[in-house]
C-alpha cells in the first residue's frame, strides 16, 4: 500500500504545478453618451489591490483603498494617478473630465467619470488614452468599449499601444 501512495504522489504532484493560479491584469472601461445630459459618460473598473500596489510604489504611501482604513490621502493620490494615466480626447484635443464618484464592488473599484457639454454634432472623434497600471504591470490590458449613436468600437490597450479612437 505504501508503494501505491508514493507512486500516486509521483504521478499526480507534477499536475498541481500547472494549476497554480496566474494573476491577470485587466481593467474594463465603458464610454457612452447621454443625450439628456449632453455628456460623455465613462465607467471604468480596475482591481483594488493593483491600484493600491501602484499607489504605494509610485507615491510611497501605504494605500488602503477599498478598506475601512482608507484615508483621504489615498483618495487624493488615486485621483492624481487617474488624471495622469487616463485621458479623454475629443477631436484630437485632451478634455477635462469630472470624477462623479466611485464605489467598491468586491475586489474592484468602479469609477464614474463625465465630460459635460460635448456638443455631439460637432464631435468627429473620441479617443481614450488608458495607461493605468501599465507602468507597474507589463501584462496589464485595459479594455475600452465605446458606443456613440450607432457606432461601437472596442479596444485592448497595452503598454505599447495605450490609445483607442472612434471616428464619427
Amino acid at each position: 500500500m505504501g508503494y501505491f501512495k508514493k507512486g500516486f504522489l509521483i504521478l499526480v504532484l507534477p499536475l498541481f504545478a500547472f494549476t497554480v493560479a496566474h494573476k491577470f491584469y485587466i481593467s474594463v472601461t465603458h464610454v457612452g453618451y447621454s443625450e439628456k445630459e449632453d455628456a460623455l459618460q465613462i465607467t471604468t473598473r480596475v482591481f483594488i489591490d493593483d491600484i493600491n500596489t501602484v499607489l504605494s510604489e509610485r507615491y510611497g504611501i501605504s494605500s488602503k483603498l477599498g478598506s475601512d482604513d482608507a484615508s483621504k490621502i489615498d483618495d487624493e493620490y488615486f485621483e492624481k494617478y487617474l488624471r495622469t494615466k487616463f485621458l479623454v480626447e475629443i477631436n484630437e484635443k485632451t478634455v477635462q473630465y469630472e470624477i462623479i464618484g466611485k464605489k467598491y464592488d468586491d475586489d474592484m473599484i468602479i469609477c464614474y467619470l463625465e465630460v459635460p457639454k460635448i456638443n455631439l454634432p460637432k464631435v468627429t472623434s473620441i479617443a481614450i488614452v488608458n495607461e493605468m497600471l501599465t507602468d507597474m504591470f507589463d501584462e496589464q490590458q485595459n479594455v475600452v468599449h465605446i458606443k456613440l449613436m450607432d457606432k461601437k468600437k472596442s479596444f485592448v490597450l497595452l503598454k505599447t499601444d495605450a490609445k483607442g479612437m472612434l471616428n464619427l
